[in-house]
């Protein structure tokens, strides 16, 4: 095929002149730089729920995470971001009795649910027998990830009370007993940099009502 077209054009030269005419065209007048792309706004969405025993009503882009709305949008910030994948259990709170990793939740997803922070536990005045225990053994060593490991610790003894198994019991199918080794496993989701895991053992045996020489059994 030639490549040469009417009027002794060069094909080559009829593509260069077309994208000079786009550049040309795409060039704002008087060297004026372009507006940046408008994004598109998400969209919103409704959630209410209940925390720490308050109706709380939120419009929220459905991208954000429980964690983020209740640390960005209702400023309980005792509730830390630490790794923020679900690994360290710093972020950990209660939704209807049961612990979970809030920065792996979409908040949208609590529609109608009882949430409880580390806030919710209790006050300096008046602190959860938990805290309290926690400051009397020293479990709280730096207190990054305190609030996650309070909130798990409260929810491992319900779980425990309850009779829901783990897998280090010799038979799942008996009781769970208020042992070091029982809430260790339970509790290892939340990570302690500091290392006060002997002491936190020793803080939720106390709570618990066990003897907390037995629970070092």
């Amino acid at each position: 095929m030639s490549d040469k077209i009417e009027m002794g054009v060069s094909r080559r030269g009829v593509l260069a002149g077309s994208a000079a005419t786009v550049a040309v065209a795409a060039t704002p007048a008087h060297g004026a730089p372009l507006p940046p792309p408008r994004k598109p706004e998400a969209p919103m969405m409704p959630v209410r729920f209940t925390v720490n025993g308050e109706p709380r009503s939120l419009t929220l882009d459905p991208r954000t995470t429980l964690l983020d709305a209740l640390r960005e949008h209702l400023t309980l910030t005792g509730t830390k971001k630490g790794c923020d994948h679900g690994q360290c259990g710093a972020c950990t709170v209660i939704v209807d009795g049961q612990r979970i990793n809030s920065c792996l939740s979409l908040a949208v997803m609590h529609e109608g649910d009882t949430i409880t922070t580390i806030e919710g536990l209790g006050t300096p005045e008046k602190l959860h027998p938990m805290q309290a225990a926690f400051v009397k053994y020293d479990g709280y060593q730096c207190g990054y990830c305190t609030p996650g490991q309070i909130c798990s610790a409260v929810a491992v003894l319900e779980e425990i009370k309850a009779g829901i198994p783990s897998h280090v019991q010799a038979d799942v199918a008996e009781r769970p007993g208020f042992t070091t080794v029982e809430m260790r496993e339970r509790m290892s989701g939340n990570i302690c940099r500091c290392g006060a895991y002997s002491n936190i053992a020793d803080a939720m045996a106390e709570v618990a009502g066990a003897d907390v020489a037995g629970a070092k059994a």
